[in-house]
């Protein structure tokens, strides 16, 4: 690396000489609009919020099936209707996942701390 005083490592602001136009404030902007976004993708992919809607759908798939089931599926599982109930205890399951995901939403990120006044030199 040469020491010219036109190479890019010197230009800009004297606090970010790496990164020319960048202000402290500019800075602070774009890590506020990160951290919104991370916590935004980070509600969007809540485990509890996929496996609920999983299970609410098969849910309701296997229950359809328990309810039109013929007599000789039934005689089949011993006189039980296994999808309905299945298909019950899957939507219950969706629905309790959905429920808790309502009740305790994912926390947005704690506040950075802002940093102390540095004494200038």
């Amino acid at each position: 690396m040469s020491d010219h005083p036109e190479h890019p490592q010197h230009s800009g602001h004297p606090e970010y000489p790496g990164h020319p136009g960048y202000s402290e404030k500019d800075v602070q902007r774009e890590v506020t609009e990160l951290e919104h976004q991370s916590t935004t993708a980070a509600r969007i992919f809540d485990l509890r919020r996929i496996i609920g809607v999983l299970f609410v759908v098969y849910g309701v798939i296997v229950t359809v099936a328990g309810l039109t089931a013929s007599d000789a599926e039934i005689a089949k599982a011993e006189g039980v209707n296994i999808n309905l109930w299945t298909g019950i205890g899957m939507l219950l399951l969706g629905l309790f996942f959905l429920a808790w995901l309502k009740l305790r939403p994912t926390p947005p990120p704690l506040p950075a701390a802002e940093p102390e006044d540095r004494p200038t030199e």
